[in-house]
Formats: C-alpha cells, structure tokens, sequence
C-alpha cells in the first residue's frame, strides 16, 4: 500500500530542485536488454569530482537495494547490492560535468521497480527518482512447415512423388491377386483341353472306294 502511494508521488519531486534533475522520469525496457538511467546535478567547473557523493537506491515493494554508491568522487562498490554485481556501470568522464549516467546489462524482470538518487555537492542536496518497467522477452514463434505446396518440399527440384498410402498398397495387392488367379484358371482350362484332346483322337475318316 506504501509502495503504491510512493508510484503517486509526481516523480520529478526532490528536496532541492535546483541541485538535481532526472532525464527521464520512467524507462521501458525488455528483459536480457540494457538500459541506461541519467541524471543531472550541478557541480563546480573545475573538473574535480571529490565534492560529489552520490547515493542510489532501487525501491521494490519498499525494500532498499543499493545500486550505485559514490563517496568524494570514489565508488563504494562493497555497498553495491549483489543483485547489481556486474551489471551496473557509470561514466566517470561525464561525472565532471555535472551528468551521473547509469549503465544496466542484463536486464531482469524482478529489476522493475522505483530508482532514487540523492546527490550531495557544494551546492547542496537534492534527491530524484524514476520508474523502470522491464518486460518479459518475446520467444519468437518456432517455424511452421509450408502447408501450401500440398506437402512438397520447396527446397527439391522436380516433381518429387506423393507418398503412397496405405489403402493403395492393399488396393494394388488384391487387383494382382485376381489377374494371377485369373491367369492360372485359364492356363489349367487350356492344358486340361489339349491334355483331353490328346487322350481320345479322333476316329479315322472313313475312305471312299472309287469307282473304277
């Protein structure tokens, strides 16, 4: 309920509002992506940084993660949350001029959440925050087979033949029954008749005495 009512809360408010600004007051990203946060401060103009300190937190269902930790220009990595070990990553050059630029790699879905930096200058104090929202990644859709050629495959040349089917197979198999059954019927008819025409000859023509 806390954590809701601090989503309400305008995000560019801060303690001091000439000290600190944010770039962007959400990000969105995807998971496995990166993101880099941003804000602004003012600084001196002589280059030296051991005036800032800097300390960042990311707030999810109001427990505290320390995500970046800046004394007198020198990063206190051993405050880092090890949540954010190795994933989070600033630009020391644009520090000097006044700019704090967050690097985060490997986003995670559970990195969602509110962002608070409180700077510390010879100006004075100020905080801002920003809301990251990291969405799960979209798994691509598997590939489906081209159903359109009549199951052809599109990567062969020529006319490849369909696959005979079972039914056929049968269907082959009973017709070549029946033409072999009707062959041999009509092999035995035929050797029966000449073996019967063999056994009983014909009587011998009777002759006809000519007349003298």
């Amino acid at each position: 309920m806390i954590y809701s009512i601090l989503l309400l809360i305008p995000l560019t408010s801060c303690v001091s509002g000439s000290v600190v600004n944010v770039t962007q007051s959400s990000y969105q990203a995807e998971e496995n992506h990166n993101v880099t946060l941003e804000w602004t401060f003012k600084t001196r103009t002589d280059g030296s940084i051991k005036s800032i300190n800097i300390y960042c937190e990311m707030l999810n269902d109001l427990t505290p993660f320390i995500l970046f930790h800046l004394h007198e220009g020198v990063e206190v990595s051993e405050s880092q949350n090890k949540r954010f070990a190795g994933r989070v990553q600033f630009d020391k050059d644009v520090l000097r001029e006044g700019r704090l630029r967050l690097h985060m790699s490997r986003l995670r879905t559970d990195d969602s959440g509110l962002y608070v930096c409180d700077v510390l200058t010879v100006y004075g104090e100020g905080s801002r925050k920003c809301l990251l929202n990291v969405t799960e990644r979209v798994q691509p859709k598997p590939e489906t087979p081209n159903t359109t050629s009549g199951g052809k495959d599109p990567s062969t040349t020529g006319s490849p033949s369909q696959p005979v089917s079972p039914g056929l197979i049968v269907l082959y198999c009973a017709v070549g029954l029946v033409v072999v059954m009707v062959v041999g019927t009509l092999l035995g008819v035929c050797y029966y008749l000449r073996r019967k025409h063999s056994m009983n000859p014909p009587p011998p023509e009777e002759q006809v005495p000519m007349n003298p």
